[in-house]
């Protein structure tokens, strides 16, 4: 099946269509000079439509081809000069058209600088995805996780992520998979400088990978698409738990056939979780408290260029280090009540944990107006150490072995792809693609015990190396048809992975082979001008993380630990969503999935022990529903932003574990971000959310709400901007219980309120002169007809 596709890629790649018409010619000055790089835009006469946008080549000449009849002008333009049209020119039979352009100038002699006009985010939803474009946008963002914030419907509480009552969410980069990272790392040390757009994609295509139940959140890097040379340089400090900065710097120019950018940032974070579990143990009360503070060091760099080689062959390579150094302590303390006797039980838990992550991605694109094909290389490189002592502080009548813990490890991930896209016609457009992952994973841990020598041993039953050895490979076919009111989205993806899990101390090996089709399918139909509709299915597959197949044991306190389960099995979701939109928001929705085999965190406890336990298991099912219903604020006059209320419903069923497990809540959430412009030019921005509770897994949790405010002023012609940020105001704290078999236990857990952030950012640009460098005056046009695509 996989030559056959590779083959029938092949052929449509080397296919070609009949002659269409060509519309050339040269953009130059009064003195007859080329004006190399200026815009030129092809329109539709009728509907002034933008459809084609070009750069002029280092020849002067702009090309556009495979014209179809019809009635069009082409528009030429170039900051400092003015912008003109063509005739009208008629295009009834396949010949080429020739029309040249003389521009005149319009710039004061002193005027030689680019200006940037910020925007705010533009908020569009498919059947498929909603995106949120920040490109340029005014609002005040430190980091990925002041981003999240902006995404309809998505709730931020401490550093998890939830949508429409689900936490299972995968967050990719520019499309690319992040599982070998944690969810903190991704939402408070990656900057938000270089971030264009998110797309929270609900009913991913067959492009996408498979893998995953819930939402994806893609989290598109910044491209340069302006021409000259221009950068950023940013500096944050603020107060959380404790003091936090962040520098950051980023320049980038595009000149000739040469685009090319490069960015750095060094940050100090500062953050704490503290979580407070009270459980009973037959007749006895233990009341765990662990205060966990931490304040990584991050280094990021990256770099880009793109090559240019003419209108249709385009290559680059993009290169990306980000290392992170924590130290950090932990304090445990647990109060343990039997018989009216309080007994007390200290610990430090002491972390040093470094990591660094190398990503490399050299591209080659090849791009005729009619045939895409993009070849694409990525390779990933992540390691760690972590070294934590889990020490008795203190006197206490409790019994306790310190214990020391070293944890290497490292992942090497290569991804190979390519993609062919065709325009069968201005109606009608069809993909294909293949792609190869392969994962090398090399976990090893080992395990210390303190005897009473003082002596630190072997603890055989905990020390161990895992190794996981995993290969992908996938293909896929996918056809998008206009019909009048009508649009039609179909694909179908094939996937097998093959899968070895290797236990060195236990001498045990596991291996695994799933191969199955994974359909996609989308209908819409415009209802109005302004009103549409759209239904759309998916079939997905969720694999456990390498994580979660490790199958360590790792103590966070005397009493709790973490345990993996190499034996997992993937879970399977159908997946259905229905969406009302008005001019291309989001308005109204439906969605329903259910989840065979669902990766679920159990909480247990050992009577005997005294021990509490978490591991992810397979749960028979999972359904969840939802209904959203999503309004701008800018009927409100000076006010733009939105407001949503979801309403959701989750139930988790398992009739193997013993006792039945079945789990089912209804919850409400409401969220809202806006936008006003204050006296003296100040720009204020709120946002907030409130849910009246909901299901964490096993854990059933109260309600809880958070507000952020921001304040933001231009100085210096644009060119500096101030901005406060006020976080979590509200001080309200998770507080949840589970009560399931023998586990009766109220949890707590906090994290930093009324955090203050201090902004500052600083743009600069290199001075254009006339014929020179000038600024992509139709930058707007070029993102219109890239939205359309």
């Amino acid at each position: 099946m996989l030559k056959t596709l590779v083959n029938t890629i092949l052929f449509l790649a080397s296919f070609t269509m009949l002659a269409q018409s060509t519309i050339t010619g040269k953009v130059m000055d009064a003195s007859k000079e080329i004006l190399s790089f200026s815009n030129v835009v092809l329109y539709d006469n009728n509907s002034n439509t933008p459809l084609k946008a070009v750069i002029v080549e280092a020849n002067g000449m702009y090309t556009f081809t495979n014209v179809k009849n019809g009635s069009y002008i082409v528009e030429a333009s170039l900051f400092g000069y003015k912008t003109e049209r063509s005739i009208v020119l008629n295009i009834d039979s396949k010949k080429n058209v020739t029309f040249d352009f003389i521009l005149k100038d319009d710039i004061p002699e002193n005027l030689d600088e680019v200006v940037v006009v910020a925007k705010k985010p533009v908020i569009t939803q498919s059947a498929e995805k909603l995106v949120v474009n920040l490109e340029n946008s005014e609002m005040v963002n430190s980091n990925v996780r002041d981003i999240m914030k902006k995404i309809p419907g998505v709730l931020v509480t401490g550093n998890n992520l939830s949508y429409a009552g689900q936490s299972n969410i995968r967050i990719l980069i520019n499309g690319k998979q992040t599982n070998y990272m944690d969810m903190q790392t991704l939402l408070r040390e990656m900057p938000a400088d270089n971030i264009a757009k998110i797309e929270l994609i609900q009913q991913p295509g067959a492009e996408y990978d498979a893998d995953g139940s819930g939402a994806l959140i893609n989290i598109i890097l910044k491209k340069n698409v302006k021409l000259g040379t221009y950068g950023t340089l940013k500096s944050m400090v603020g107060h959380t738990n404790d003091f936090t900065f962040r520098k950051s710097a980023s320049i980038a120019s595009f000149k000739d056939k040469i685009n090319w950018q490069a960015s750095a940032s060094y940050s100090r974070g500062s953050w704490r979780e503290d979580l407070q579990l009270i459980r009973k143990v037959g007749n006895d009360e233990f009341d765990q408290l662990s205060s966990s503070p931490f304040d990584p060091n991050t280094l990021r760099l990256s770099a880009g260029i793109d090559y240019y080689i003419n209108d249709k062959h385009t290559t680059g390579i993009s290169v990306r280090r980000t290392g992170t150094s924590s130290n950090r302590v932990t304090d445990n303390t647990t109060n343990i009540t039997s018989n009216g006797v309080l007994d007390v039980l200290e610990t430090d838990n002491r972390f040093e944990r470094d990591w660094t992550l190398y990503v490399i991605n050299p591209y080659y694109e090849y791009d005729d107006e009619v045939n895409k094909i993009t070849l694409d290389f990525n390779y990933v490189d992540y390691n760690s150490s972590n070294e934590n002592n889990l020490f008795q502080t203190g006197q206490s009548m409790v019994n306790y072995d310190n214990q020391r813990y070293f944890q290497d490890a490292n992942y090497d991930i290569y991804t190979y792809q390519a993609d062919y896209k065709r325009v069968l016609s201005d109606k009608a457009t069809v993909s294909a693609g293949i792609k190869l992952s392969s994962v090398d994973s090399d976990s090893d841990l080992q395990s210390l015990v303190q005897t009473n020598t003082g002596e630190f041993v072997n603890n055989a039953n905990q020390t161990n190396r895992f190794l996981i050895d995993e290969d992908i490979m996938a293909a896929y076919a996918k056809l998008n048809v206009k019909v009048d009111k009508w649009s039609f989205s179909g694909g179908l993806r094939w996937e097998q992975s093959e899968t070895k899990g290797t236990s060195e101390n236990l001498n045990t090996s596991l291996d695994r082979t799933i191969a199955k089709f994974f359909p996609s399918l989308s209908v819409s139909r415009n209802i109005t001008d302004e009103l549409a509709a759209n239904v759309a299915y998916s079939y997905r597959i969720q694999r456990p993380s390498y994580e979660t197949l490790n199958p360590f044991v790792y103590y966070y306190d005397p009493f709790t630990f973490e345990e993996g389960n190499p034996t997992l099995k993937p879970a399977l979701t159908n997946s259905f969503r229905f969406n009302l939109t008005y001019e291309n928001q989001p308005f109204f929705s439906v969605s329903y999935s259910k989840t065979d085999d669902t990766l679920f965190q159990l909480v247990s406890q050992n009577d005997a022990t005294s021990e509490t336990s978490r591991s992810v298991i397979n749960l028979s099912k999972n359904e969840n529903w939802s209904f959203s219903a999503f309004a701008p604020l800018s009927f409100v006059k000076g006010l733009e932003g939105y407001t949503g209320v979801i309403v959701n419903y989750n139930r988790f069923m398992s009739e193997n574990l013993n006792p039945v497990l079945d789990n089912s809540l209804w919850s409400m959430t409401w969220y809202t971000s806006a936008e006003y412009k204050l006296p003296w030019g100040i720009q204020s921005e709120v946002s907030g959310y409130y849910t009246s509770g909901g299901l964490e897994g096993q854990i059933e949790f109260d309600w809880i709400a958070g507000i952020d405010i921001a304040f933001s002023k231009k100085f210096m012609n644009d060119q500096l901007k101030v901005s406060v940020e006020l976080e979590e105001i509200l001080d309200r704290k998770f507080m949840g219980a589970i009560n399931y078999d023998n586990v009766n236990a109220n949890i707590i857990s906090d994290f930093p309120r009324r955090n203050v952030f201090l902004q500052l950012s600083y743009s600069f640009g290199k001075k254009y002169n006339k014929k020179k460098n000038r600024k992509n005056s139709a930058g707007d046009e070029v993102d219109r007809i890239k939205t359309k695509q």
